[in-house]
Order: structure tokens, then sequence, then C-alpha cells
């Protein structure tokens, strides 16, 4: 279930729920977390789309891989890392990865690139593909304040992949560090930028300062959980517009 779906008005309460126990149906209306559903759907989901699909029978190696991916998710993927930590090979982490991704359970977000220099490149973002699973191999009982933003970003992707190509996706960061967490490419040389915020106060201007001085053309956003409607801030020469995820980019130009 998208964040959108989910029951109003909003809370504090519900939309700590659904970034605990995830977005499947039957394990958020859970009056409980049973963290012996999470373990099993995993079981289930290697002897049914894995070995049975990709035929993968080293099921230690790809269940801690995928375990780690889960754990680190919203981070940039580093093979090398993986392998050592696995104990699979490199070559094998990257065959395991595709599996992941060809079956939907995590999703390789590639950095965006203009062709300049100074930008990151090469190393994609990994996001799981329910934010459920990822408190789950965290061994979270419950949301700090801390852990929302990076949790808000996973609900935040699933409402741009439903309504945008997944080639059209990508995050963008350069080499001093500046980003956007998620950017649009458009038609005509047109970039939209994203910014995850629980709180749209928490928005600075130097990672769109940055993007904007590469890329002029295209559109601002701040996705709140909590937006009625949409409605429009400054920092510094910057203008965004402040929204959720229910509204669509089409339809606030």
């Amino acid at each position: 279930m998208l964040w959108e779906e989910c029951a109003e008005p909003f809370g504090r309460a519900d939309f700590d729920r659904r970034l605990l126990h995830g977005g499947l149906p039957d394990l958020l209306l859970a009056e409980t977390k049973s963290t012996q559903l999470y373990a099993e759907w995993i079981d289930s989901f290697y002897a049914r789309d894995i070995l049975e699909l990709f035929r993968v029978r080293n099921r230690e190696g790809f269940l801690s891989l995928f375990r780690l991916l889960m754990r680190w998710s919203g981070g940039q993927v580093d093979y090398s890392r993986l392998a050592r930590l696995t104990e699979l090979s490199r070559p094998t982490v990257r065959t395991y990865v595709e599996a992941l991704e060809i079956a939907h359970a995590v999703h390789l977000l590639r950095p965006f690139r203009g062709g300049g220099g100074g930008e990151i490149v090469s190393r994609p973002r990994c996001y799981a593909f329910d934010t459920g699973f990822v408190t789950f191999e965290r061994g979270w009982s419950r949301i700090r304040e801390d852990d929302r933003g990076v949790l808000w970003e996973h609900l935040v992707l699933d409402a741009l992949r439903f309504r945008h190509l997944d080639e059209d996706i990508f995050y963008w960061r350069d080499k001093s560090g500046r980003e956007m967490d998620f950017v649009v490419r458009r038609g005509d040389g047109h970039l939209d930028a994203f910014e995850c915020k629980v709180n749209a106060d928490e928005v600075g201007r130097a990672g769109v300062a940055a993007l904007r001085r590469r890329y002029p053309l295209g559109r601002n956003y701040v996705v709140i959980p909590a937006a009625r409607e949409p409605y429009r801030i400054r920092r510094g020469e910057w203008e965004f517009t402040v929204c959720g995820t229910r509204h669509p980019p089409a339809n606030l130009d």
C-alpha cells in the first residue's frame, strides 16, 4: 500500500505504524509486529521466487546478502564490502543483486549525470521494497525521531515509481556532498528535484543551489507526509512546492 492509500486523517501514530510495519496489507493491519511473520516471508520468498526461478542454491549466502541490503537500505551499494561480509565473490554479489532487482525485492537507484565533472556517476543506491522489512532487519520495535527521514524516502520513492518510469528517476549528488534525494528527468532538458522531509522547515538550499547551477530547468519539491494541499516556500532565491505523495507533479504547475 502506498502511503496515500493509508487511513486518513494523518496522525503521527498512523505514520509511524506504516513505517514500522510496512505496506503489505496483512502485516500492516496486524495488531503487533510479529518478527516470525517477516522471517517466514523471507524464507518463502527465497524458496518461491529465488530458488525456483533463478536456481540460486546458496541459501545462506543469498539471504545474508538480502538481509544486509535491507539493513543498509537507502545507502550506496558497495559490492566489494558486500562480498567480504557475505563471503561471496564480487561477481556473485552482482548476480544476486540483479536477481533481487528482477524479483522487485530491491530497487537500484542510479545517480543522475549530465556529462560534466564533479558528480557521483557510478554507484547506485539500493532501496528495499518495503519499510517493514527494513525495520525488521534493523531490529527496531518502534520508530524514533531520527528513524523517520530515511524510511520516509522509501515511501516517496514508491510514489514516484508509481507515476514515472524507473529509467527517469535518479538521485543526485556531487563530490562535495551536496545532494537531492530524488530527481525526475522530463522532456526538453527539465529535471524536477525532490527533497523528502518529515517537516518542510528542515529543507535547506545548498543541494538545490548546486543542482540548479548545472541544471537550471525544472521544478523543486519538498514532499512531506502531512501535506493537505500544496503550498510554496522559498529558501533564498529558490522556490519549493511543498506537497504530499498524493499530489502528482503534473498537477502542481
